[in-house]
């Protein structure tokens, strides 16, 4: 029996020490925790959607999604090849060049109107707090931070690892100059050194001005936050990005609901919205959209081209690697262009029509 217990105190240790890793970041506290219990989305002690947004799909527990997650994975999760790339030389752009590069799942850069700008960069080869965990498919870590400029808007959606990562954070710390993030993520990133004063934490429904043309408004979106055992502490945001002569919806991760359309409303139409379309299932239907829930809520928010993301890079749900591209491309009429470029590949931001191959095709 003092085996046992000595056994259970070490394992409790392991957990706790595990937990206070610096990759999971800080909690919210002090002024920032006063301000976060002051928000009208904040209830009972955590963030919530505007919509009941249960994680599992009613009557799923979570035996159901184990089995599902170990047992009954495709076959094609991981693509047996390499996925195909180009490489865009980042540090040497045409300054009077208007792009977004994708780096795969969530993570692109934009040069827009003479600003550069970065979304959600996960480069470390991981989606996870231990680094054998999650791992990048072959071929879609073409890009490190050595390859990033300086970049003057930095863009977190919410605190999830495969879009706030510690170990790319850490590494772009000297050529980020401002940040523009969901409230609450704060915490983690004045924990990992970052200046407080390059940080802008927005709730939903704010409007931010950095000057020079540029206004961001933060709008609603259906998902959770957390990367431990605590949950919504901090919000999940979209932005809604006002450049001198553009208008992009820079969408994190979602469930489809009534926000899309009444962001269309708002803020539409839009010149390309950058929506979410990979690592949905139907046990978590709420928290993550179908394609051809993108495809609406592209159409809701009055976008004249989409470019899907959160795919093809890390194995999240149970689909197969490409399932997410070859149906939204087969879904699709022709009243709205689907931007699917390669990882690296420049899409022109203001050739709404613009062409791309079906690049994924023959990858096993």
């Amino acid at each position: 029996m003092l085996l046992i217990l000595i056994i259970l105190a070490l394992l409790v240790i392991a957990v706790y020490l595990f937990l206070h890793l610096p990759q999971f970041g800080h909690l919210p506290s002090g002024a920032r925790l006063e301000r976060i219990t002051h928000s009208e989305n904040y209830k009972n002690g955590h963030f919530q959607n505007l919509s009941k947004t249960p994680t599992m799909t009613e009557g799923v527990g979570f035996f159901t999604v184990l089995k599902q997650l170990l047992f009954e994975k495709n076959k094609r999760l991981k693509p047996a090849d390499p996925i195909p790339s180009l490489k865009t030389d980042l540090l040497n752009l045409d300054p009077a060049k208007d792009i977004l590069v994708w780096f795969g799942h969530s993570s692109y850069f934009m040069q827009v109107d003479g600003k550069k700008i970065l979304v959600d960069p996960v480069l470390s080869g991981t989606a996870s707090p231990v680094s054998f965990n999650m791992k990048a498919f072959k071929g879609t870590d073409v890009y490190t931070t050595d390859d990033i400029p300086e970049i003057d808007f930095l863009f977190i959606t919410h605190d999830h690892w495969d879009h706030l990562d510690y170990k790319t954070l850490i590494r772009l710390q000297p050529k980020i100059k401002r940040i523009i993030c969901a409230i609450g993520i704060g915490a983690h990133l004045e924990q990992w050194g970052f200046d407080k004063n390059i940080i802008i934490e927005a709730d939903w429904n704010e409007e931010i001005n950095p000057g020079e043309g540029f206004i961001v408004n933060t709008v609603p979106a259906r998902h959770f936050s957390g990367r431990g055992l605590t949950r919504n502490k901090s919000i999940w945001v979209s932005f809604v990005l006002k450049t001198p002569t553009l208008n992009i919806f820079i969408g994190g991760d979602s469930g489809y609901d009534t926000h899309f359309a009444n962001i269309g409303k708002a803020f539409g139409p839009f010149d390309l919205v950058i929506l979410e379309n990979g690592q949905y299932n139907e046990n978590w239907k709420y928290i993550h959209m179908q394609p051809f829930e993108t495809l609406q809520a592209a159409k809701d928010l009055k976008a004249k081209r989409v470019l899907p993301v959160h795919n093809c890079k890390f194995p999240l749900s149970v689909h197969s690697w490409d399932e997410p591209l070859k149906k939204i491309t087969e879904l699709a009429d022709s009243n709205l262009n689907v931007a699917t470029p390669m990882i690296g590949e420049e899409l022109d931001l203001k050739n709404s029509e613009q062409p791309f191959s079906k690049w994924w095709e023959g990858i096993e």
